[in-house]
C-alpha cells in the first residue's frame, strides 16, 4: 500500500514538469538533433538533395572566411567580456546605494539595456560617421581629422565592440548589485570595527561573497557575446574586407543568401560547440575554486 502510494506520488510530481519537459523537448532538443542531422547533408531551401557525413565540415576547416569569422568572434568577445564583467562590477560597487542619486544613476545606466539592436545601431553610427558624425564633428572643431572608424579594419571592431559595451552594460551590473545586496551587512560592521580600509573590505569580504556571479557573468557574457550578429550586420555589413564578420553573420548569409542550408548548419554546429566548451571551462574554473 505504501509503495503504490509512494508512486502515485512520483507520478503526480511528473505531471508537474511534464509541461516543462515538452517545451523543453519541441524547442531546444528536437532542433538541436535536427541540425546535427542537416549539418551533414548537402542541402537548401528546397530541400535535402543527399547525405554528404562530415563533409561540410571538412570544408569549413579549408574556408578562409570562415576561420577569419572564428576569429573575429573571439576577438570581439575578448574585446567586450572582460570591459563588461568588470565595469558592470565597479558600477555596481558605486551604485549600490540607498542615496536617490545612486538609483538615477541605476536606471540610466539599465535604461540603453532595453533597446533594441537596432536603435543602438542607428545612434552609434550617427557616432562614427566621419561626416557630421559626433567623433568627426569634435575632431574638426578640435583641427583634427575625421576618422572612419567603421571603414578602417583595425577600427571597426573595437567602434562595434565599444557599441556593444554602452548597450549591455547594465545586464552585469544589475546582477552585481543583487549579488552585493545579498552580503551579510554584519560583515562590514565586523571590518569596520576592525578599522578596516576600503580596499581590505573588497578583496576580503565583498568579491569573495560574490565570487559565483562573477563567474556567472562571464560565462552568460561569452554566450551572449559569441553569438554576436545585429551589431555587424546593421553597421558594417561584416566588412570592410570581412574585418568585422562573426560567425552568426556568416551562418545568415550562407544559409539564406547563398541558400547552402546544410553548409550553414555545419558552421552552427562549430559555434554551439565553441560556446558550450567555453560555458564549461568556466564553470570547472568557478567549481576548483570553490572546491579550494
Amino acid at each position: 500500500m505504501a509503495a503504490a502510494m509512494r508512486a502515485q506520488g512520483e507520478w503526480r510530481n511528473a505531471l508537474f514538469v511534464a509541461p516543462y519537459l515538452l517545451v523543453f523537448v519541441v524547442m531546444l532538443v528536437i532542433p538541436l538533433a535536427m541540425g546535427m542531422w542537416l549539418s551533414t547533408t548537402k542541402s537548401d531551401l528546397f530541400g535535402t538533395e543527399r547525405w554528404v557525413g562530415l563533409a561540410n565540415f571538412a570544408r569549413l576547416l579549408g574556408d578562409a572566411i570562415f576561420l577569419q569569422t572564428v576569429g573575429n568572434t573571439f576577438t570581439f568577445a575578448l574585446l567586450t567580456v572582460p570591459i563588461l564583467t568588470f565595469a558592470g562590477l565597479g558600477l555596481a560597487l558605486v551604485l549600490n546605494r540607498q542615496e536617490r542619486w545612486a538609483a538615477v544613476l541605476r536606471t540610466v545606466f539599465f535604461a540603453s539595456t532595453v533597446f533594441s539592436v537596432t536603435v543602438v545601431t542607428l545612434v552609434w553610427r550617427l557616432v562614427f560617421l566621419p561626416d557630421g558624425g559626433l567623433l568627426g564633428v569634435t575632431a574638426e572643431a578640435l583641427g583634427g581629422t575625421p576618422i572612419a572608424f567603421l571603414n578602417d579594419e583595425k577600427l571597426a571592431m573595437p567602434a562595434l565592440a565599444i557599441t556593444t559595451i554602452w548597450w549591455c552594460i547594465g545586464l552585469p551590473m544589475v546582477l552585481f548589485l543583487a549579488a552585493l545586496q545579498q552580503v551579510p551587512r554584519d560583515l562590514y560592521e565586523a571590518a569596520a570595527l576592525d578599522n578596516a580600509s576600503r580596499w581590505t573590505t573588497l578583496v576580503r569580504i565583498t568579491l569573495p561573497a560574490i565570487r559565483r556571479t562573477f563567474f556567472l557573468v562571464i560565462i552568460i557574457e561569452v554566450i551572449l557575446q559569441f553569438q554576436l550578429f545585429g551589431q555587424p550586420q546593421l553597421m558594417t555589413l561584416g566588412g570592410p574586407n570581412n574585418a568585422t564578420r562573426p560567425i552568426v553573420l556568416f551562418i545568415y548569409e550562407t544559409g539564406w543568401r547563398q541558400w547552402e542550408l546544410g553548409y550553414a548548419a555545419a558552421a552552427a554546429q562549430v559555434l554551439f560547440a565553441m560556446i558550450l566548451i567555453a560555458a564549461m571551462l568556466q564553470y570547472r574554473i568557478s567549481s576548483r575554486r570553490e572546491a579550494a
